[in-house]
């Protein structure tokens, strides 16, 4: 790796923009096919397949297609890379929008693909910023400059406008090795280590001999290290184990908020939950009750929080709470039994839970008058549930999808508890993609979680992120297991995502010095 780019073309200096001939045309757009074939086979690397490896050979493709390229190429094959992402990734938001959401299927398929391609703009922008900040061509603009600005547009994607960190690479490992390094720098800190090893795979590719075998030797440090960290045990059970039932009601959404439906979902919730008294703790899902909290609290609540205390049960409870003093509208967690407890929404799903812009939107198409689609959020700093005699960190719905945010109920929380609507998305890879995501957030955290789902896939999650029992989907029943309440702090809980960030911004600050250093 010594040689000057003069005596290695792999590392040649970007040559300034010419005219295509047919060749060069024929290249590429050979270039342009493989990031976008590319960038569709991603999502495989993401439950239900879970094929991890490819979240290492995907990227270095990408990597590899971008070289020698002007910003504006760069840039492009970013976006088609981007298109093949999450649009075979994300597709699942036609679902939501057709199925439930009642648009037409032109609107519902327009709605999406500009979805996805406003999503394609983050692999975009980061192909042209890696190709403006670091023209030329180097080990270093593989092994620091690639995944340093990977994360960080991760990151970003993660904050903008509300978030949607959805198919960030970390995600794919939690079942390869390099997940011993979630409870460490969560999730951004794999997608680092995954982006690292395509560079370092791509390195090795262009380089031969003794180089080549240092470069496969840092690899094998990396994934070594990640093993060896999956044995630390981060945090400590306390107290006995818990048995909790998970309560999986089935209601179709098609029929879920129509008021004829409204009896049948009370019993069946009634009935399932009857059957189950000897629990420790039992947990509905989302929106299990599709009345307001006051309209049920002196009869149904009532009647349900006597039989708990009677067999020494607690219950956690999903349904829409309105304040009639304020007028507004939550999407809300109730605990019954020894004590009775809120917790509100904090993060909203845009166009689902709430409408931006909702005076010039509102009306405009169906979609955007969804039941309950009005709500308000909670508020920051809420007091934690009390559930079976332990504080449980809890999260509705995709809330779950921000560990920055889990974070903030420990470690006082010595359980996690999701409860999700994934009806919104039918027989697709969101229920699957989402289990995937509650996976990290019990293996950042090092606690069990327990997720109840309306439709599936319910499941209890161990501190390691190994999934314990799961439901199948699309029938009524209830996953009864074990779950241990843990106390401690993982390094993820104490520094959250500061030390991923600044590990990226160095990353950056070498690379730059790195290639001016070459240039002089």
């Amino acid at each position: 790796m010594g040689r000057s780019p003069e005596q290695n073309p792999s590392y040649e200096k970007v040559p300034q923009e010419k005219s295509f001939s047919v060749s060069a045309e024929t290249k590429a757009w050979s270039g342009d096919a493989l990031v976008l074939t590319a960038g569709l086979l991603g999502p495989l690397a993401f439950s239900p397949y879970n094929l991890y490896l490819l979240a290492i050979i995907v990227p270095a493709l990408l990597f590899a297609a971008c070289r020698d390229l002007s910003i504006q190429r760069a840039f492009w094959r970013g976006w088609l890379f981007g298109l093949g992402w999450f649009g075979a990734g994300v597709s699942w938001v036609y679902v939501a929008i057709h199925d439930f959401g009642y648009a037409s299927m032109p609107l519902a398929l327009l709605l999406t693909a500009l979805f996805v391609a406003f999503l394609s703009l983050f692999p975009a922008t980061l192909a042209g910023l890696v190709t403006l900040w670091f023209p030329q061509e180097s080990r270093y603009k593989y092994l620091l400059v690639w995944p340093a600005i990977w994360v960080m547009i991760e990151w970003f994607r993660g904050w903008f406008l509300t978030g949607f960190p959805w198919l960030n690479l970390g995600y794919s490992q939690i079942e390869s090795p390099l997940h011993g390094l979630a409870p460490i720098l969560g999730v951004y800190g794999l997608s680092l280590a995954a982006a690292l090893s395509a560079g370092l795979l791509l390195v090795a590719w262009y380089e031969s001999g003794r180089r080549r075998f240092a470069t496969l030797s840092g690899l094998g440090v990396l994934w070594g290290s990640a093993v060896l960290l999956s044995y630390v045990p981060w945090t400590m059970p306390v107290g006995k184990p818990l048995q909790t039932s998970l309560i999986q009601g089935n209601i179709p959404q098609a029929v879920k908020w129509q008021p004829e439906q409204v009896k049948s979902t009370l019993e069946r919730y009634w009935r399932l939950t009857a059957k189950h008294w000897e629990s420790d703790l039992i947990v509905w899902p989302e929106s299990a009750l599709t009345l307001f909290y006051h309209q049920v609290a002196d009869g149904y609540l009532a009647d349900l929080a006597a039989e708990a205390q009677a067999h020494k049960t607690d219950l956690l409870i999903g349904l829409p709470i309105f304040h009639q003093e304020t007028g507004k509208y939550y999407n809300g967690m109730l605990s019954l039994g020894s004590r009775q407890g809120f917790y509100y929404k904090q993060h909203l799903v845009p166009f689902g839970e709430y409408v931006p812009l909702e005076e010039y939107l509102r009306g405009l198409i169906r979609f955007f008058d969804l039941p309950m689609s009005s709500f308000s959020a909670g508020p920051q700093g809420q007091p934690l549930l009390q559930a079976a005699g332990y504080p449980v960190a809890t999260s509705i719905c995709y809330e779950d999808a921000f560990g920055e945010e889990i974070i903030a109920a420990l470690p006082e929380a010595n359980l996690l508890v999701n409860a999700t609507n994934n009806a919104w998305y039918g027989d697709s890879l969101a229920p699957h993609q989402h289990l995937q995501i509650s996976r990290m957030r019990a293996l950042e955290t090092g606690r069990d979680l327990v997720r109840a789902t309306t439709n599936g896939i319910s499941a209890i999650i161990d501190a390691k992120g190994a999934l314990q029992a799961t439901t199948p989907q699309f029938q009524a029943t209830v996953l009864t297991g074990s779950v241990q309440p843990r106390a401690g702090a993982t390094p993820y809980v104490l520094w959250g995502n500061g030390p991923t960030l600044g590990l990226c911004l160095c990353m950056l600050a070498i690379g730059r010095y790195a290639q001016r250093s070459k240039g002089n």
